[in-house]
């Protein structure tokens, strides 16, 4: 019964696999425009996300912003026969509220909600690395009371107590076909699958809430220039109850299967894995009225995720609770951007990011083909009326490939290492579109 529990701990991995996939670097329709910079920029109730210290410079008594982003990605396999397979995803929208007021002139709180991962892939059923993944569903949801002092006229800091949960759904092959054909035919029975996978498993999870906080600090050298600093902590999302679903694909397959395979069925299991910390430093110049440069330096500590604990909740199966080592680098994100304020209602934007991965090209998997990805930005913003403003943004996403990327994988029928290796490509478009209104 082990090797056949093995798949089903494969699975449990990948919800925190793909969480490291898609942090989210689109939470802002102005700041998108900018390079989604802002560590350094006051930015209204909108500085909760990038630094609760940027709030406390806030000169209106509300202000409120809304954000809306459409990642339309696709991810191509090329296989060492030169065979390429691509993705079929629907398009993820992570977004962002925040609402921010003046207590006094030098205090002010609010409150923000935002989507700081979440995105799917669906490299389809039948495809050759379906052992590894066929799809995957993410989203987290941050909700973030915040709270910013302007300790003198140059100073600020700000923090907000981050509550976050989210929901995961996948799918993975479970049976290699090619096995089960040779299988067959040993047994004197017709191979009847080729590439189509007899039978796949759904795991489905919802996380407890978790906390931590994003603080910061900001400080004037003088009408030029700004530095800021901002640090989200580690929270650890746990897996409570996560419930596994078989699926086969005709009656056959269930029929030679089945008996095999039924003890996975509505299996449930515990995990946990963390959202890592994240520490951003960056500086502002405005060198001259109305034009303001920004550069950031993103650190995501992926080093925090040393080890994956899965456990089975039923006594039956704990001799095969799983809690395998990790091996991820911390990753760099560069953020660069500008704004020009054309008129009092028209403002251009244009900026840059390029973003590193933590993984490694031997352990790939496909449910998350990340990379150092270079991400070119423009933006505007119109106010039709005074105090409101609407915000477009268009990111566009280039992968710079991943070559020869393997991970290694149990056979179910076979309890033999298999290797999956491909090249990998990706490439997004990301359309933002925001509004904001204060007095």
């Amino acid at each position: 019964m082990k090797k056949l529990l093995l798949p089903i701990a494969a699975i449990a991995i990948s919800l925190t696999a793909a969480a490291e996939g898609y942090q989210v670097n689109t939470l802002s329709a102005k700041q998108n425009g900018m390079g989604h910079t802002g560590t350094a920029l006051k930015l209204g109730a909108e500085s909760m996300i990038f630094n609760p210290a940027g709030m406390a410079f806030m000169d209106k008594t509300v202000d409120f912003s809304a954000s809306v982003t459409g990642i339309f990605a696709t991810a191509k396999a090329t296989l060492p026969n030169g065979t390429t397979y691509e993705t079929d995803n629907k398009a993820s929208t992570p977004m962002s509220a925040n609402l921010g007021f003046s207590i006094y002139d030098n205090l002010k709180a609010g409150i923000s909600f935002y989507t700081p991962y979440g995105s799917g892939i669906n490299w389809t059923d039948n495809w050759p690395g379906a052992m590894l993944s066929q799809s995957v569903n993410l989203a987290t949801y941050t909700l973030q009371p915040t709270i910013a002092w302007q300790i003198t006229p140059k100073l600020s800091i700000g923090a907000g107590l981050m509550m976050t949960w989210g929901t995961v759904d996948l799918n993975k092959g479970l049976v290699d076909p090619t096995t089960l054909d040779a299988l067959l035919s040993q047994m004197g029975m017709p191979a009847s699958f080729g590439s189509t996978v007899p039978a796949s498993v759904n795991l489905k999870g919802t996380t407890s809430m978790a906390f931590g906080v994003n603080v910061g600090a900001m400080y004037d050298f003088n009408e030029k220039w700004t530095i800021g600093a901002s640090y989200r902590s580690k929270m650890p999302m746990k897996v409570k109850a996560g419930t596994a679903s078989l699926s086969y694909v005709n009656e056959l397959a269930k029929t030679v299967l089945e008996s095999k395979l039924s003890v996975l069925d509505q299996a449930n299991f515990k995990a946990e894995m963390p959202c890592v910390s994240v520490l951003n430093i960056g500086g502002a110049y405005r060198p001259i009225p109305n034009v303001t440069v920004a550069a950031d330096i993103q650190v995501s500590f992926w080093k925090e995720y040393d080890q994956l604990d899965i456990e089975f909740l039923s006594e039956q199966l704990t001799p095969f609770n799983q809690h395998i080592a990790k091996d991820y680098r911390n990753s760099l994100t560069y953020h660069v951007g500008a704004e020009w304020g054309v008129t009092k209602r028209f403002d251009l934007r244009c900026g840059l990011m390029v973003d590193t991965a933590p993984m490694r090209s031997d352990n790939y998997n496909p449910e998350t083909p990340g990379m150092t990805k270079i991400e070119p930005s423009i933006g505007f913003s119109f106010r039709p009326v005074k105090n409101f403003s609407i915000d477009l943004a268009v990111l566009y996403v280039a992968g710079l490939g991943m070559d020869n990327a393997s991970c290694t994988y149990k056979n179910l029928l076979t309890n033999q290492d298999q290797t999956f290796t491909a090249d990998y490509k990706v490439h997004a478009v990301n359309p933002s579109l925001g509004v904001s209104y204060s007095f």
